[in-house]
């Protein structure tokens, strides 16, 4: 009896902790009501993103599907990527792209090329473009020390022997090229202001001979990355397989546990999501990276499981309200599952906001996909998926033929008998 007691009481508790962060109880909303202004809705956000990517921007693949090279470049102040662009014009690299990246206080730009070569050389020739594009007004007959490698300082060292070495030269000189290039990339974060700078890091005499042979620009090139045509080929096949594969997943899943119409629902909405979350991507003329493809998938998983909340809840009501209509059964289902519905979007919502905000420039693609998504995925398991299922009844109805068998099936047991729903 004591057992008991205690068990009573922790169920109690239990109960009083869940209704305790129930946003919406005893709500009775008809969304079914309401379909033709979540049609109207839906139909303005996914004609606007067709039409963005049939006559507009396209769909904006990254350099991880198209193949090309990107060049991360640190300027001493605040960077004007329109100018950049115009020198870049006038150097004769032609259909570059030129954005802000990270935090604005670190004066950084990405400039993408189309050059999509895969040898071995390629690896170096979109850098030394893009300096000597933005070289192009700098001095002349002398090298630039911010994007010098302790490589080419060494030897022009050991060329002029400032310090007068008789012995061991390589070594000392090797030695203070990696001292002067690591105060730039570590200290200065890539530009150096002056050579002046670095005497505190060099004898004056080093100083004065790079003086005489060295200048500074007012950037440098930070990183080089390149993907040749055939690995983005390959790479757009395989994302374009996993989205199919997995929106082939659901349907085969939902047809066996549930019935193909409740598949058939699930695929549209996540097809739905992603048109919509795509579209957002071409509207505004963000790029489609790799990252951005596993935010897609992620939803997908993300939007299924939500919808698979309000199905489960449709076919337990099923079983309990076998004379309502089922446009009655799914406002009544939705309505149930509305406040664990908000509670798990919104803080998941929550989370993927803060790293839109926060999470720096690299997250910035997956982050906002990740925000549309979630927004769309939750809006459409109410208002797009459970919806199908009526108008499928309906159109059933209207042919006259029977309304569709809803399975009761347990997770333990074996397929109970089907029960038919009045519609």
């Amino acid at each position: 009896m004591r057992d008991q007691r205690v068990a009573n009481d922790e169920q109690l508790i239990f109960e009083g902790i869940v209704s305790s962060v129930e946003f919406f109880r005893d709500t009775n909303i008809d969304f079914l009501g309401k379909k033709w202004y979540f049609l109207t809705f839906s139909l303005i956000f996914s004609v606007a993103g067709v039409l963005s990517m049939a006559f507009w921007h396209g769909i904006p693949l990254g350099v991880d599907f198209r193949g090309g090279t990107l060049v991360y470049v640190k300027y001493s102040h605040t960077p004007d990527p329109s100018s950049i662009h115009n020198e870049i014009e006038r150097a004769g690299l032609k259909n570059a792209r030129v954005q802000r990246y990270g935090q604005a206080a670190n004066n950084e730009v990405l400039i993408a090329l189309d050059i999509q070569e895969t040898s071995e050389q390629a690896l170096d020739k979109g850098k030394l473009e893009i300096i000597q594009a933005l070289e192009s007004r700098a001095a002349t007959g002398k090298q630039d020390l911010n994007n010098s490698s302790s490589l080419t300082v060494t030897n022009y060292l050991l060329e002029k022997d400032p310090l007068h070495l008789s012995t061991d030269a390589n070594a000392r000189y090797t030695a203070i090229a990696q001292a002067i290039v690591d105060y730039r990339d570590k200290t200065k974060s890539g530009v150096l202001g002056s050579i002046d700078e670095l005497k505190g890091v060099a004898d004056p005499a080093v100083v004065g001979s790079l003086q005489d042979n060295f200048f500074v620009s007012d950037f440098g090139i930070r990183n080089v990355e390149i993907v040749g045509p055939q690995v983005g080929q390959q790479l757009r096949k395989q994302a374009i397989l996993a989205t199919l594969y997995s929106l082939a997943g659901m349907l085969i899943y939902l047809g066996f546990r549930f019935e193909w119409i409740y598949g058939v629902a699930a695929v549209l909405t996540v097809f739905h999501d992603t048109l919509i979350t795509v579209g957002a991507f071409s509207l505004l003329n963000w790029e489609i990276s790799l990252t951005v493809i596993a935010a897609i998938l992620t939803l997908i998983g993300y939007s299924n499981n939500d919808t698979i909340v309000v199905f489960d809840r449709i076919r337990e009501n099923i079983k309990l309200l076998r004379r309502d209509k089922l446009a009655d059964i799914v406002n009544k289902s939705i309505n149930q599952t509305l406040s664990r519905t908000i509670l798990t979007a919104g803080l998941t919502f929550l989370t993927v906001l803060a790293l839109f905000l926060f999470g720096g420039e690299v997250l910035h693609g997956f982050s906002f996909a990740l925000v549309i998504g979630i927004l769309i995925g939750t809006y459409s398991s109410i208002a797009i998926a459970a919806p199908i299922l009526v108008a499928y009844q309906e159109w059933r109805g209207e042919r006259g033929k029977k309304p569709i068998a809803m399975p009761l099936r347990s997770g333990n047991g074996p397929t109970q008998a089907k029960e038919k729903v009045k519609v």
